[in-house]
C-alpha cells in the first residue's frame, strides 16, 4: 500500500518563520505551530485567527495558485447564500528565503474535521452542505482551471481504479470491480461545465458541536448538535461534470444523511436555488464516490481518518 509522498522540499518553522520576515513582517511574531499535514501541502496554525498554507510538493504549489486566483470568486459567490466560510487568501507569499514556491496566509477556521465524527452524526450537516454545493454548481468561466483528475469524464478514472483494484488494497474488490464497470460505462455527461470544489470528502469539512454546554460536559455531538462551519482545500477546484462534487453523498452521509442531502438539493432546485440534478448525474456521482475510495483505502495506509473515509463509502456505494 502506498504512503504520504515524501516531501520535495521540506518546510520547518525556522523556515516559515522566515518567510514571513520576508514578506509579512507585521505577522512574523505571532505564536506558530504545525497544524496539519497532508499529501501536497503543510498547515501552520499564525496566532489565534490565522494559518499559513505551504505546499510540500511541486504539484501542490500549481494548485495553490488556483486557490490564490479563483477562491475569493467562489467565496463572493457563496457568502450571501450560505454562512460557510473559506479560507480565502489573506495574504499572498511569493518564492523567497529559498523556498522556492508561492505559499497563502489563510483565515483559521475553529472547528474539527468532519472525518472525526461518524456517518450519523454528519447527518446534522446535510442540508448546510447542500447549500453550498447549490451555490458552488454555476457555470464556469472558459478560463477556470483545469484538473487533470477532476474535470475529466468518469470513464477516464478507468485505468487509476483497475490498478487500486489489483493492488489488494481495496475492500470487497469483487463487487466494486462488477460495480464500477456498470457505474464507469454510464454516458459521459452534456452541458456546460460547473465550478467543482473537486475533493469534497469529511475531512476537508470543518464541523462544530453546538449543543447545550455540549463542549464542557464533553458530550458527543448528535446530528442535531453538529453545524458545518467551513469548508476548505480548494486546490483542486476546477470546472467539470457535478458529479463529482455530488460524490459526497456517500463519501459523507450513511443512508439517511444522504436522504437529506438528496431531498435539500431537489427542494432548492424546485424554486431555482440550485441545479437540477438527474438520476444519471446522482449514479455518475456514485461512480465518482467509488473511484475516490478505491484511492483513500489503497493509497491512504498511514491516514487512518482518509482510509476510513474510503472503507466507509464502498459500503455506502454498494448499497446503492
Amino acid at each position: 500500500m502506498a504512503t504520504t509522498p515524501p516531501a520535495e522540499y521540506e518546510v520547518d518553522a525556522v523556515l516559515v518563520r522566515r518567510l514571513l520576515r520576508e514578506q509579512h513582517p507585521d505577522l512574523a511574531g505571532l505564536p506558530l505551530r504545525l497544524a496539519g499535514q497532508g499529501w501536497d501541502n503543510l498547515l501552520w496554525r499564525l496566532g489565534k485567527d490565522l494559518a499559513v498554507r505551504v505546499p510540500r510538493r511541486a504539484i501542490a504549489a500549481q494548485l495553490l495558485e488556483h486557490e490564490q486566483r479563483w477562491l475569493s470568486t467562489l467565496a463572493e459567490r457563496l457568502r450571501p447564500l450560505t454562512p460557510v466560510a473559506l479560507p480565502v487568501p489573506v495574504r499572498v507569499g511569493r518564492p523567497g528565503a529559498g523556498f522556492p514556491w508561492p505559499w497563502s496566509v489563510v483565515p483559521w477556521i475553529a472547528g474539527q474535521s468532519a472525518a472525526t465524527i461518524g456517518p450519523a452524526q454528519r447527518a446534522g450537516i446535510a442540508e448546510s452542505l447542500a447549500a453550498v454545493v447549490a451555490a458552488l454548481h454555476v457555470p464556469a468561466p472558459a478560463d477556470a482551471p483545469d484538473n487533470p483528475v477532476r474535470s475529466m469524464p468518469l470513464a477516464g478514472r478507468g485505468e487509476a481504479v483497475r490498478a487500486r483494484l489489483e493492488s489488494g488494497g481495496v475492500p470487497r474488490s469483487s463487487e466494486v470491480t462488477e460495480l464500477w464497470a456498470e457505474l464507469s460505462a454510464l454516458p459521459r455527461r452534456r452541458g456546460p461545465r460547473t465550478w467543482l470544489h473537486g475533493d469534497l470528502h469529511p475531512h476537508n469539512l470543518v464541523v462544530t458541536n453546538v449543543g447545550s454546554h455540549s463542549a464542557a460536559r464533553g458530550a458527543s455531538a448528535t446530528a442535531e448538535t453538529v453545524r458545518l462551519v467551513g469548508v476548505v482545500d480548494f486546490g483542486d477546484m476546477t470546472a467539470g461534470d457535478p458529479s463529482t462534487d455530488l460524490a459526497t453523498a456517500w463519501l459523507t452521509f450513511d443512508v439517511a444523511g444522504r436522504a437529506r442531502f438528496r431531498e435539500t438539493l431537489a427542494d432548492l432546485a424546485q424554486d431555482g436555488s440550485a441545479p437540477h440534478y438527474d438520476d444519471a448525474t446522482w449514479q455518475r456521482a456514485r461512480g465518482w464516490a467509488l473511484s475516490m475510495a478505491t484511492a483513500m483505502t489503497a493509497t491512504s495506509d498511514d491516514e487512518p481518518l482518509i482510509r476510513a473515509i474510503g472503507h466507509h463509502t464502498i459500503d455506502q456505494v454498494l448499497l446503492g
